[in-house]
C-alpha cells in the first residue's frame, strides 16, 4: 500500500493540522472526561456502575471497530471515512452535551467511540500517503506530540471548562467544546483533504466484531454492575458466557484466516517472535487507566477540590507523560528491550510514591513528584511496548499487529476502569470520609502497581524468543 508520490501532496503541510486534530479529539475526552465525574453523577443521579461505564463504554466500543475503521478507509477512501469520523464525533459531542439522563450520556459515548475508531486510522494512513518519505519523520513526530499534548490539557481544560459555569453549564462543556473543533475541522478536511485507497483493501470481518463486541459486553457489564448489585447469579452467568463467546471469537478468526479471509485479529500472529508476550502486557499495561477516575474522585469526593484544582493537580502526571512520550524514541533506541520494564517500574515507583503521600508517611509536597515520575513512565511505555511487539513479526503483517495491540490497549482501559474502579468503590463502600477516601485511592493504586509490576516481567520476556524477520521501517512508522 504505497501510493505516495516522490513530491508529495502540494497541501500537505495545510492538511496536517486538520489530520491532528482528529489523532486529538479521541484521546482528549479520554482525558478530559475524568475529571467532570463528580459533577457528572450530582447533576444525573449516576450510580459508581453507571461512572465507570462513562470511560469503560467509550474505550470498549473504540476498541471493537478500531481495525473495522482502517479497513472502511482502505475500502471506501481514507479521506470520506475521515469526514464522516469528525462529523460523527462531533454530533456524538452534541449528544453528550445535551444528555438528560446517564443512559443517554452513555449512548453518547459509545457513538463517540464508534466515530473516533472510524477517524483514527485515517490519520496515520493519511499521512503515510501524502507526505513523501524524507518528510514522515517530522509528520510523525507531531503525530506522536498530539497525543502528550491532548493528555496535558485534557485534565486542565476539563477543570477549568466544568468551574467556569458558562452559560450556566457546567460538565456538558467539555463535551460541546468539540463542536467548534469538529465543526473546523469538518470544513477544512472537505477542502484540503484528498482522496487515497488501499491497493489491496481487506474486506470486512463483521462475524468477528459482533462476536468481539458481545464477549466484551458479557465480560465489562457484570464486572462493573456485579458489585452493586451484590453479585447475583446472573453476574457469573454473564462472565462465563464471556470466556465461551471468546472461544468462539478465537475459533471464527481462526477458520477465517485458514480460509483466505481478513480476520479482525489474525491468531497466527500469536505464533510469531514475541507477539504474544506483548498483547499481554498490552492487556495489563493499560488497566492503570482507572487511575485517572480514582483520582479525579478522590480529589472532589474525598477532599473536597473543585474541578479546576483538580484538573491542576492532574497536570503533573500529564506534563510528565509529555515528557516521557517526547524522550521515548530516544530512550528506547539507548535503553533496547530494557525500555518497557523500566518504564513500568517507573511508573510503579511514582505510583508508590503517591501511596505513602496519600497515607501520610511522606508530606503532601512529594504528590507532585510521584505524579511526574509516573507519568514519566507511563510516556515511554507506550512507545516502548508498540515497538517491542511490532519488531517481532514479518514486516507484511506490521499494520495488522498494530492494530491488535491499539485494541488490546482499548480493552485493557475499558477493564482497568471496570476492576480497579470496582475495587475502590468496593473499599469506599459507600463511606464519605477523609480517611476512607484516603484509603480505597490507596487500594486502587496498590492495584496499579500489581498490574505494572505484572507487565515488567512479562516483557522481560520480550526479545528472548527467537525473533522473525522485521523490518526497521515497520518499526519506524510507530514512532
Amino acid at each position: 500500500m504505497n501510493t505516495e508520490n516522490a513530491a508529495g501532496d502540494p497541501r500537505r503541510w495545510l492538511a496536517l493540522p486538520v489530520l491532528l486534530t482528529g489523532a486529538f479529539l479521541p484521546p482528549l475526552d479520554f482525558f478530559i472526561v475524568n475529571v467532570a465525574l463528580p459533577s457528572i453523577r450530582a447533576a444525573l443521579h449516576s450510580s459508581a456502575a453507571q461512572l465507570q461505564f462513562v470511560i469503560s463504554a467509550y474505550a470498549a466500543t473504540y476498541a471493537v471497530f478500531l481495525i473495522t475503521g482502517g479497513r472502511l478507509g482502505d475500502l471506501y477512501g481514507r479521506r470520506r471515512m475521515f469526514l464522516l469520523g469528525i462529523g460523527g464525533f462531533t454530533l456524538a459531542s452534541l449528544l453528550c452535551g445535551l444528555a438528560w439522563s446517564s443512559a443517554a450520556l452513555l449512548a453518547g459515548r459509545m457513538l463517540q467511540g464508534m466515530a473516533a475508531a472510524a477517524l483514527a486510522p485515517q490519520v496515520l494512513a493519511s499521512i503515510r500517503v501524502m507526505f513523501p518519505h524524507s518528510e514522515q519523520p517530522r509528520a510523525l513526530g507531531l503525530y506522536s506530540a498530539t497525543f502528550g499534548i491532548a493528555a496535558t490539557l485534557g485534565a486542565l481544560l476539563g477543570g477549568s471548562l466544568v468551574s467556569s459555569h458558562l452559560w450556566g453549564m457546567g460538565w456538558q462543556l467539555i463535551f460541546l467544546v468539540n463542536l467548534p473543533v469538529g465543526g473546523a475541522a469538518l470544513v477544512a478536511g472537505f477542502v484540503l483533504l484528498r482522496e487515497s485507497r488501499a491497493e489491496h483493501a481487506h474486506r470486512l470481518d463483521l462475524g468477528g466484531v459482533v462476536l468481539l463486541s458481545v464477549a466484551l459486553a458479557l465480560l465489562v457489564y457484570p464486572l462493573v454492575e456485579g458489585r452493586e448489585q451484590g453479585w447475583p447469579a446472573w453476574t457469573y452467568a454473564m462472565l462465563a458466557g464471556s470466556l465461551a463467546m471468546f472461544i468462539v471469537f478465537v475459533r471464527f478468526e481462526a477458520r477465517m484466516a485458514r480460509n483466505g479471509g481478513s480476520p479482525l485479529i489474525d491468531v497466527r500472529l500469536f505464533g510469531e517472535g514475541d507477539f504474544s508476550l506483548g498483547m499481554l502486557a498490552a492487556l495489563g499495561i493499560y488497566l492503570t487507566s482507572s487511575f485517572f477516575l480514582t483520582y479525579a474522585v478522590y480529589l472532589q469526593s474525598g477532599l473536597q477540590h473543585s474541578a479546576l484544582q483538580a484538573g491542576l493537580a492532574t497536570v503533573p502526571f500529564t506534563i510528565g507523560y509529555f515528557c516521557g512520550s517526547m524522550l521515548a524514541s530516544r530512550l528506547i533506541d539507548t535503553l533496547g528491550r530494557r525500555a518497557l520494564p523500566l518504564a513500568c517500574a517507573c511508573q510503579a515507583f511514582g505510583f508508590g510514591i503517591l501511596i505513602t503521600t496519600v497515607l501520610h508517611v511522606l508530606p503532601q509536597a512529594a504528590l507532585v513528584s510521584g505524579l511526574a515520575v509516573a507519568g514519566f513512565g507511563f510516556g515511554v511505555a507506550m512507545p516502548a511496548l508498540i515497538r517491542a511487539v511490532i519488531s517481532g513479526v514479518e514486516t507484511r503483517h506490521a499494520g495488522l499487529a498494530s492494530g491488535m495491540v491499539i485494541t488490546a490497549l482499548q480493552i485493557s482501559a475499558a477493564l482497568g476502569v471496570a476492576i480497579i474502579g470496582g475495587v475502590f468503590y468496593t473499599v469506599l463502600h459507600g463511606q464519605t470520609g477523609a480517611k476512607a477516601y484516603d484509603h480505597a485511592f490507596a487500594t486502587g493504586l496498590s492495584c496499579n502497581m500489581a498490574a505494572l509490576m505484572v507487565v515488567a516481567l512479562l516483557s522481560l520476556g520480550i526479545g528472548r524468543i527467537k525473533r522473525s524477520s522485521a523490518n526497521t521501517v515497520a518499526v519506524a512508522a510507530i514512532d
